[in-house]
């Protein structure tokens, strides 16, 4: 375990300092990812928001608040989990991330991956999910959102793309089904 927990200081350190792209630039806080190096699920996140760029912590402005209540509604803890991002930095006027953004960063995710090596892993939103899809060899086509809370097993992973808890922010109407999509990952944690 020291050496995984020395091997994830180091990534993270990169991370923290990575101007491989345009995006160092306009960030405060590069973030690796936070949680359990040991956990079964990993969350994949797009990028940080403008909270989190400040803070530099994962989750922690108002998409948080509402990932909290959706943990709290499907009984999981933060403690038992691994969250990160696809993009490292802040997207500048949240904007979409850009080919190049995604390809230098996900060298970072996949490093993530190897470390935590999760059975359940969760993307929130699009990009993540088409990123992992692509990895994992899902020949799925992502027909987003109608793929959310659906389970794709690809050897000893299951796959489970979400809606992103931000959507809570401006569709209130999304709860009840995003609290039933995120019992899946309960399950799924129970499982294995």
């Amino acid at each position: 375990m020291d050496e995984k927990i020395n091997e994830f200081r180091k990534l993270s350190w990169e991370i923290r300092n990575c101007k491989k792209c345009r995006l160092w630039k306009t960030r405060t806080h590069a973030l690796p990812g936070e949680g359990s190096l040991s956990s079964k699920l990993m969350i994949i996140a797009q990028a940080p928001g403008y909270t989190e760029d400040r803070e530099g912590r994962m989750f922690v402005g108002p998409s948080g608040k509402k990932l909290d209540r959706l943990f709290e509604k499907a009984s999981i803890s933060r403690d038992e989990i691994f969250m990160t991002n696809l993009v490292k930095c802040v997207l500048p006027h949240n904007r979409k991330p850009r080919p190049d953004e995604i390809e230098t960063c996900a060298r970072y995710l996949d490093r993530e991956l190897d470390l935590v090596n999760p059975t359940i892993v969760a993307t929130l939103g699009y990009f993540p999910a088409r990123y992992i899809f692509k990895k994992f060899g899902i020949e799925d086509k992502l027909d987003f959102p109608k793929v959310c809370g659906k389970v794709f097993s690809v050897g000893f992973k299951k796959i489970v793309p979400l809606g992103h808890p931000a959507a809570l922010l401006y569709h209130s109407s999304l709860e009840e089904k995003m609290v039933e999509n995120y019992k899946t990952l309960r399950k799924l944690l129970d499982s294995v």
